[in-house]
This record gives structure tokens, C-alpha cells and sequence, in this order.
């Protein structure tokens, strides 16, 4: 499984960050960095919490 980031929606709030930090970061300028790609079963909750507290649905699991 990976997250994927649309970058076109994403206003960089950080909603994200708090729930999953180590995937997601947004930087000084305020925007997201995404700091790594594939999930692990132990990741995966943080991850799916990120993706629905996402406001702008920017964030989405691509589960291989």
C-alpha cells in the first residue's frame, strides 16, 4: 500500500502531520511534504485517520 497526495488540493493545514507525522510534514513555507510513500500494516491506521481528516480530500490510500 502507498498514500498518494493530489497537491492541487491540498492547503497544507496539517491535519495530516498530527495524525501521521511520520509520513507527512508541512514545511515552513506551508506546504506538504510527504515524507515517505509505502505503508505498513502497523502504519496503516494513522495513515487511514490522516486520509479521512483530510478537509480537502487531498490524501488517498493506493492499496497494490
Amino acid at each position: 500500500m502507498k498514500v498518494a497526495v493530489d497537491f492541487n488540493k491540498c492547503t497544507g493545514l496539517g491535519i495530516c502531520e498530527s495524525l501521521a507525522p511520520e509520513f507527512f510534514e508541512v514545511n515552513d513555507e506551508g506546504e506538504l511534504v510527504l515524507l515517505k510513500k509505502d505503508i505498513t500494516d502497523q502504519e496503516l491506521q494513522g495513515v487511514e485517520e490522516a486520509v479521512a481528516g483530510c478537509p480537502t480530500e487531498a490524501l488517498r490510500i493506493v492499496r497494490d
